[in-house]
């Protein structure tokens, strides 16, 4: 036996991953540059690197299965297609190395129809202009924590990218965008992770009709402008610091007709300036808004705010967000003269109110007989009162959203049973009477 297929003999039997070269690799760097490679049914063990323009195709699913010690396919050259691929990591590789299922460092790259599982990070962007993946099912390795593997898909220093139609589900964030502008993310769902979205220093780019769910946060954006969120969902997120959708220090956002509910909290704003949230419907969370007076400048329009436990809780003294007819539904001023708004301005927020936001243990009594005795004391003794943030015009109807897109029925309200059952489908009452359903 020869000294090279000894020391494999070695490695292997110790347990450790040793990098091999795909049966594929060969059809590939035989192949003309723009050449259409169909690669048949089977396993194909080993990892790939393709460093010349071409289209891979796997008919019936052929399934790459990587040696473990790092990336599965490298692609190292522009205008490269792949499309019909199972990937397998096989759970191993360096997370600092960047082992991915994919990784993709050159422009005008596709990546569709691919199924990737047991890898470090699922498909990874790095200087990838002009990228696109479609329609991909990325599933991390469930076993490892948050902080041993890295992301469904990894988006850094990239212009001009689209992410569309992928599932991701056991990766640390299900999308992590770095340093990447012009970017369109449309129809994925990334679920059951720490991060639904996590994204930073990255302008101009626009979200629409994904889901992000189950997580710490459906979404964490910071140090980012002119980002544009359309008809998402961001629902389930829970735990003690949990977020439907987190902004710090973002500008100039804007957030129309989107869903969300059964968070934490479900809007989080701190050091954000200019931001314009309308036709949101913000329902079923523990905290509507939470909102910094580091912020300035942002406007809450037409939104619909239902059975949130608290509206806002304001962390700091004074603030110049601004709040125009939304729809409030513990609001219960009449509207007598039936313009369709109520008579008196809606106050969002109260002295304890003010308390949870700057005394954290302010939250354990939110419930309580001190909550609801320091609110009567506020109205009957103003000398108690805050500076007011509050809703001038409140609707005293709740309108229709038919954008902001259905929540699924069979998961809102997870602590359904009892009273919370009666208020899981009173919830969905109202939802359908907020999207324009009969």
């Amino acid at each position: 036996m020869t000294l090279p297929a000894l020391a494999l003999v070695s490695a292997l039997s110790r347990g450790a991953a040793v990098a091999a070269v795909s049966a594929l690799q060969a059809r590939v760097d035989a192949a003309a540059p723009g050449a259409r490679l169909v690669v048949a049914p089977g396993v194909y063990p080993g990892d790939l690197r393709i460093d010349r323009p071409l289209t891979l195709v796997g008919q019936g699913r052929p399934l790459l299965l990587g040696s473990g010690a790092g990336t599965v396919v490298s692609v190292r050259a522009d205008d490269v297609v792949i499309e019909g691929f199972d990937i397998d990591g096989r759970s191993g590789g360096d997370l600092g190395a960047d082992s991915s299922g994919i990784h993709i460092a050159a422009r005008r790259v596709t990546i569709r129809d691919c199924r990737i599982s047991r890898t470090l990070f699922g498909i990874y962007l790095r200087e990838a202009d002009g990228a696109s993946i479609e329609r991909c099912d990325v599933r991390g390795i469930r076993e490892k924590e948050a902080g041993e593997k890295g992301s469904g898909i990894h988006v850094w220093n990239t212009d001009g990218f689209r992410l569309s139609d992928n599932t991701i589900t056991d990766a640390r964030d299900g999308i992590y965008v770095q340093s990447s502008r012009h970017g369109v993310i449309t129809g994925n769902r990334a679920h059951d992770l720490r991060y639904g979205l996590h994204y930073m220093f990255s302008d101009d780019n626009r979200f629409e009709d994904n889901v992000f769910e189950n997580a710490a946060a459906g979404a964490a954006l910071m140090y980012s402008k002119r980002i544009v969120f359309r008809r998402n969902r961001f629902l389930h997120n829970r735990g003690f610091a949990s977020v439907g959708l987190l902004l710090k220090a973002c500008d100039e956002l804007e957030a129309a007709s989107n869903l969300i509910a059964d968070n934490a909290r479900g809007i989080f704003l701190e050091g954000s300036y200019r931001n314009v949230f309308r036709g949101n419907l913000i329902a079923e969370s523990d905290t509507a808004i939470v909102l910094y007076d580091s912020c300035g400048d942002n406007r809450f329009e037409g939104n619909s705010f239902f059975a949130n436990l608290t509206p806002l809780t304001l962390v700091g003294r004074r603030t110049d967000t601004v709040f125009r007819a939304n729809y409030w539904s513990d609001n219960e001023e009449p509207d007598l003269d039936g313009d369709g708004r109520s008579d008196r301005p809606y106050r969002l927020s109260s002295v304890f109110d003010h308390f949870r936001g700057n005394l954290t243990a302010a939250d354990l009594f939110t419930q309580g007989f001190a909550a609801a005795a320091l609110g009567l004391a506020e109205r009957a003794f103003p000398v108690l009162e805050p500076l007011a943030v509050e809703d001038a015009t409140p609707l005293a109807r709740a309108p229709r959203l038919p954008d902001v897109p259905r929540p699924d029925t069979a998961r809102i309200g997870p602590r359904a049973g009892g009273a919370a059952g009666a208020g899981a489908a009173l919830l969905l009452g109202a939802f359908a009477l907020l999207l324009g359903r009969r």
